[in-house]
């Protein structure tokens, strides 16, 4: 087997030469140089790199020391072994210790000892190569890695400059928001407010500015509102309205909005509630509410005039009239009612709104209310062929019972006929109005069914609101307000009011009033 590495062996005598290329030729080496001359070998040596240079030490020009000192300048790392004979042995270990030589090899030798010393020497070689190459590879690559970190350095320090003037301007921002500022956590503590928050929550205004930073941390933030209707607060709602905070420096009430947001910061739950003050908003409805009250209150005597009038002379007080004219005022007639309808609509709306509306509650009979209702409202059903039907509920228990309940017996009775109204307004032809009663415990639950048009989900959601007319199939000529109004009366019960259904497939409106039920009297 041939073994690689290029070996240089420099010798005067001929019978060293021969002996070791014999060797080594045997042991299987190759790439053998043989020199007698050492002003040869440096040539050979300076023009090709070698593993392993072999020198006698007694040559005539130069001695083996001051040769394999010359190849050492030439390449550093090349494994060197000296040949000596026993004299030379101090001078040997000399050279080890000052030149670095690998061995010296006393002659006679061994021959195990020397291949064994060989195959060592290129062994050593090589590996002091590649470390060397390694040893360069690290250089680079350290060389690199103070690039990069420099580099790093460079854009931490950047990007921390940004983050700081982010930050500045951010909390630029926040600190002079119009708007108060709150986060707190799953627990409602605040644990962060900006200078608006505190200033509307400020309690004592001589406290030292240190006080005053640390006010709100630690609070409870609901403590900090007032519930102006005092209305559950759902953990998903987004706005709150009907909010209102107190500023002790002038003993009043300051209505707000609260805008909620969740956020996570490291895996823990927070809210951040930005607080707007509306006075001038309040302000500015009461100014319009009160303006259309005022113009809607002034309308109601004319129009009231304008209808007597019209039913002064179609009854034929002022002589008698044609045809075409009694039909005229009848027109004439039936649009100062609707116009009249709307006055007292926007009439009722504005006294709810602005709290000047008190209710004014008795015991009666829910069942008997619901039937005065119905029988007024019988002459519309004729012109679809419709009628109505009392049925079983699906939810609470059915209670066929007379119910006497405490409320506002004008106000349900308001609220059952636009419902009533409502229904027949959106049944198909020759349909059924089903009305259901319920009750649970003293609560009461009031379903009126029809079959008609059905809703969408986007129709329910505008529901309730001032002016909404329900659908957004068409525009009819509805106020918009009936359902709103009906909403008002029931909230002002402390209850609630829903609807539910399909499109093409009828709609459920229902109201329920809480603790109304008094007593129960079997029919």
């Amino acid at each position: 087997m041939l073994i690689t590495g290029k070996i240089v062996i420099v010798d005067d005598e001929d019978m060293v030469i021969k002996t070791l290329k014999t060797l080594l030729k045997i042991e299987g080496f190759s790439n053998v140089n043989i020199f007698n001359d050492t002003d040869l070998a440096l040539e050979y040596i300076r023009e090709n790199p070698c593993d392993l240079i072999i020198s006698d030490f007694i040559m005539p020009k130069m001695n083996g020391i001051e040769f394999l000192s010359k190849a050492k300048q030439i390449h550093p790392d090349t494994t060197q072994i000296l040949l000596t004979g026993y004299a030379d042995k101090e001078n040997a270990i000399r050279a080890i210790n000052e030149l670095g030589i690998f061995k010296y090899i006393e002659k006679p030798w061994i021959n195990d000892d020397i291949i064994l010393n060989i195959k060592n020497g290129i062994e050593r070689t090589r590996l002091k190569s590649q470390l060397k190459n390694k040893i360069e590879e690290l250089e680079v690559a350290n060389s690199k890695l103070e690039e990069y970190s420099k580099s790093l350095e460079e854009k931490v320090a950047e990007r921390t400059k940004d983050l700081n003037v982010s930050n500045v301007k951010l909390n630029t921002i926040l600190e002079n928001l119009a708007d108060g500022l709150v986060m707190f956590n799953s627990n409602n503590v605040i644990v962060q407010s900006n200078s608006r928050a505190k200033e509307f929550f400020c309690i004592n205004e001589n406290q030292s500015s240190d006080a005053k930073k640390d006010t709100l941390c630690g609070k409870n933030f609901f403590e900090l509102i007032i519930n102006e209707k005092d209305k559950k607060i759902d953990k998903n709602e987004k706005t709150l309205r009907d909010f209102s905070i107190i500023d002790y420096r002038e003993n009043k009430k300051i209505p707000v909005e609260i805008n909620l947001a969740d956020v996570k910061i490291e895996d823990e739950s927070y809210k951040i509630a930005l607080i707007r003050d509306i006075t001038f908003q309040k302000e500015n409805e009461r100014l319009r509410d009160d303006f259309i009250a005022t113009l809607t209150h002034d309308l109601r005597t004319p129009l009231l005039a304008s209808i007597n009038a019209l039913d002064f002379t179609l009854n034929g007080e002022l002589g008698n009239l044609s045809d075409e004219l009694k039909e005229l005022l009848s027109v004439m007639k039936k649009s100062s009612e609707d116009m009249l309808g709307l006055v007292n609509a926007l009439l009722e709306v504005y006294r709810y709104e602005s709290g000047k509306l008190f209710l004014c509650k008795t015991h009666f009979s829910l069942n008997e209310l619901i039937e005065e209702c119905t029988k007024k409202l019988e002459p519309l059903l004729r012109t679809d062929n419709l009628r109505f039907e009392f049925t079983a509920t699906a939810s609470f228990s059915n209670d066929n019972s007379d119910i006497t309940i405490n409320a506002d017996k004008n106000e349900i009775r308001r609220v059952v006929s636009n419902l009533l109204g409502n229904a027949i307004k959106h049944s198909k032809k020759d349909g059924t109005i089903k009305i259901g009663i319920a009750t649970d415990k003293k609560d009461v639950r009031v379903d009126i069914i029809d079959f008609g048009e059905g809703l969408s989900k986007e129709d329910i959601e505008k529901l309730f609101k001032r002016f909404s007319q329900g659908t957004s199939k068409k525009r009819s000529a509805s106020t918009g307000l009936g359902l709103y109004l009906s909403r008002q009366i029931v909230e002002a019960h402390n209850g609630q009011i829903f609807a539910k259904g399909e499109p093409n497939q009828g709609c459920t409106f229902s109201f329920i009033l809480k603790n109304a039920i008094v007593e129960k009297q079997v029919v």
